[in-house]
C-alpha cells in the first residue's frame, strides 16, 4: 500500500488523511514513511509543498483471535466512529486494504455517497498474499460491490473475478 500511495501525485491527491486502527502500532511511521516518499518525489519536481497530512485513529473492528460473537460490538464501535469520520471530512477518494479495520470505513463512505453526503470513491487493494482466493473483506466488498475499484495483485485471481482489476505487485 505504501508504495502505491508513495506513486501518488502529491499535489493532486491533497490533503491527504491516513486512517490507521487504534491498536495498530506501526500506521503512524508508515504514514509518516509515505510522506516523506512523496516529499522526496516533490522535491525531485520541484513542487511547491501541499497540505500536510492528517492521520486519525478510528477502533479496530476485530481483533485477531476475537470470537465473531463479540467482534459485532467492536465492529458497530469502529463502523460510529467511521460515519463521524467520512461524514464530516468529505473525501473524495478512499484507498483501502486489507484487513476487517476497512469494512466500516469502506460502509460509511458507501452510505455517505447513497445520502448524497459525500462524492466518496472507494478503491481496494486486494493483500499480494491472496493468491488464489479473496479474504474475508475481499469477498464482502466483491460481493457487495462496495468497491468502485477492485484491485488484485495476481493475474490468476483476476480471471476468476470479472471486476477485479489486474494491478500486478504494489509492494
Amino acid at each position: 500500500m505504501l508504495a502505491l500511495v508513495s506513486a501518488l501525485d502529491a499535489a493532486w491527491y491533497s490533503p491527504r488523511t491516513y486512517v490507521v486502527a487504534a491498536t495498530d502500532a506501526l500506521g503512524h511511521a508508515k504514514a509518516a514513511q509515505a510522506e516523506a516518499a512523496l516529499a522526496a518525489a516533490r522535491g525531485r519536481r520541484r513542487l511547491s509543498p501541499p497540505a500536510l497530512p492528517t492521520v486519525l485513529t478510528i477502533p479496530r473492528s476485530r481483533e485477531v483471535g476475537q470470537s465473531y460473537l463479540t467482534s459485532v460490538w467492536t465492529t458497530l464501535v469502529a463502523l460510529a466512529a467511521c460515519v463521524r469520520l467520512v461524514w464530516t471530512s468529505r473525501p473524495d477518494l478512499l484507498l483501502v486494504n486489507g484487513p476487517g479495520t476497512c469494512l466500516p470505513l469502506v460502509a460509511a463512505a458507501v452510505a455517505a455517497r447513497w445520502a448524497r453526503r459525500s462524492p466518496t470513491r472507494v478503491a481496494y487493494v486486494e493483500s499480494i498474499a491472496r493468491t488464489e482466493a479473496l479474504s474475508l473483506t475481499g469477498r464482502l466488498l466483491y460481493g457487495l460491490r462496495l468497491a468502485d475499484l477492485f484491485f488484485v495483485q495476481w493475474e490468476g485471481l483476476a480471471a476468476k473475478l470479472p471486476r477485479a482489476v489486474y494491478a500486478g505487485r504494489l509492494f
